[in-house]
């Protein structure tokens, strides 16, 4: 089942808003309380390859970013990496200072610019690889390479579904 036609079939089954009057409870289970609790579990696989390689875990949000897209400005940084932009000025000005990112000025428009990774930063995503490639192995013996496969696409639907129907919000970090 997709996770939009779940979400659907768990609205169609909640009759009426608010609290349930037998159990005094809300009538969904907390949705963005449970994608926490879940993304808590998978970062702390991570973590400890990360704080390995002096890299904090917005660096490596951006690293990974840039080096699935290529170079973007700060506001789609912002967007794809859920970091709020007063908290990402100063991350990617500490970037900067490590030599982990470069900023570029738009030609044809000076008020703009173009984050990429510098060599740096490459450098460090090449050694840390492994690592981060027999995670997500240990992580896909765990749930099952066909679970996995379907949650990719669960979070793909349900991010392009809602990302749709809400207007875009500011990131909370």
């Amino acid at each position: 089942m997709t996770a939009c036609k779940l979400l659907r079939q768990v609205s169609a089954s909640s009759r009426g808003y608010g609290l349930n009057r037998e159990s005094g409870k809300l009538r969904h289970r907390n949705l963005p309380l449970l994608l926490l609790q879940a993304r808590e579990h998978v970062i702390s696989r991570f973590r400890p390859i990360l704080n390995a390689h002096g890299i904090t875990e917005q660096q490596w949000r951006i690293v990974r970013a840039l080096i699935d897209t290529g170079p973007l400005e700060p506001r789609e940084i912002g967007e794809l990496c859920r970091i709020s932009s007063p908290s990402l000025a100063g991350v990617l000005s500490r970037m900067e200072e490590l030599g982990y990112i470069k900023r570029k000025r738009l030609d044809h428009d000076q008020r703009r610019v173009r984050v990429s990774l510098a060599p740096r930063s490459r450098a460090l995503a090449a050694r840390m690889a492994p690592q981060i490639e027999a995670t997500y192995r240990d992580i896909e013996t765990v749930i099952g390479a066909e679970f996995s496969t379907r949650f990719y696409r669960a979070l793909d639907e349900l991010i392009g579904a809602l990302s749709i129907r809400a207007p875009n919000a500011a990131a909370d970090e």
